[in-house]
């Protein structure tokens, strides 16, 4: 089973605790193994501002679900934590749970993208990966050791 990551985010409600009943949930399912977690940083909002911060981390998986399935079970998941995507792009949410990485696949379809487009540009993101595996390669960009000091 390959080695996948995903992004954490809350900034409404019980923040930690809603990350971590997510990681509960997930783990729930049998095709899917936590196997490391990242501390959790506060931070501030991107993109639409006017929310409160978020709290974010990132966890590895082992997981048997192909790409596809394993994004519909993060959602699925969000939308059992009380996720509300009727508000504005990159507006406030209970959870959000971003596929980052799937081993070492590149793919490029119109309900997948791995790795996820966006991860270069966040510290949010990078920070927690390089905690969780320092000698990460993210797929067509580079090392997360490259990634972070280019975020500096």
């Amino acid at each position: 089973m390959p080695i996948v990551y995903i992004g954490l985010g809350s900034n409404l409600g019980e923040r930690e605790q809603t990350i971590r009943r997510a990681l509960d949930r997930l783990a729930a399912d049998g095709d899917v193994e936590i196997v490391a977690v990242s501390s959790l940083r506060e931070t501030d909002p991107v993109g639409y501002l006017e929310q409160p911060r978020f709290l974010n981390g990132a966890a590895a998986l082992r997981t048997s679900l192909a790409p596809r399935a394993l994004l519909a079970r993060l959602h699925a998941v969000e939308l059992e934590l009380g996720r509300d995507r009727s508000g504005p792009r990159f507006g406030p949410r209970t959870i959000d749970l971003d596929l980052l990485l799937y081993g070492d696949e590149r793919i490029d379809e119109p309900e997948v993208v791995v790795p996820h487009p966006r991860i270069a540009e966040r510290r949010f993101v990078v920070e927690p990966l390089f905690e969780l595996d320092s000698r990460l390669e993210v797929p067509g960009r580079g090392s997360v050791r490259a990634l972070l000091a280019a975020l500096q």
